[in-house]
């Protein structure tokens, strides 16, 4: 069995409806979707705010390549267009981590970075990440919540979020 933590990003078109194809993509294998945030973008690139939200997924058959091939499968039939780094996107999914049989899959490929190495500092998947997993822990980091605590008081500034918002995950 593996299990891993994805992260999603929306800030173009029906942003919500893009997260919800996401969820409704990787199907049986989510476990547990997180409550949605809306956020500020940053990166310097002027854009719209994003809607942010974490998954957790679990399949037998799938490894750390799996997961990413399902992503990018994902956000390609959400129109993704990557023209500008860190720009606007209709669906963005990002692998975080992925727990194997034998416990986290680390790798240092350039197309599969593992843990994603920009999580320490993102409370924009911190922060969802603990509202579905309060033990999460971010191999070779340490525990989600002191990552979270350790970006300061102002971290969350510009996160809301929105309960109107649900992503429902099918049994």
């Amino acid at each position: 069995m593996t299990r891993a933590v994805l992260s999603l990003g929306s800030n173009v078109g029906d942003r919500f409806a893009h997260l919800r194809s996401a969820v409704v993509g990787f199907g049986a294998a989510v476990r547990a979707a997180s409550p949605v945030y809306e956020t500020a973008a940053w990166g310097g690139v002027e854009q719209d705010d994003f809607l942010n939200a974490v998954l957790v997924v679990e399949d037998q058959g799938v490894d750390g390549w799996g997961w990413l091939r399902r992503g990018q499968e994902l956000e390609r039939a959400a129109g993704r267009v990557r023209e500008v780094h860190w720009g606007p996107r209709t669906l963005d999914v990002d692998l975080v981590t992925v727990d194997g049989p034998d416990g986290p899959v680390h790798s240092d490929h350039p197309d599969l970075l593992l843990p994603h190495p920009g999580t320490p500092e993102r409370a924009t998947v911190l922060r969802p990440w603990l509202d579905v997993d309060p033990e999460a822990v971010l191999p070779g980091h340490g525990p989600v919540a002191d990552l979270l605590a350790a970006l300061g008081p102002g971290a969350e500034d510009g996160m809301r979020r929105r309960d109107d918002l649900v992503l429902v995950v099918a049994r």
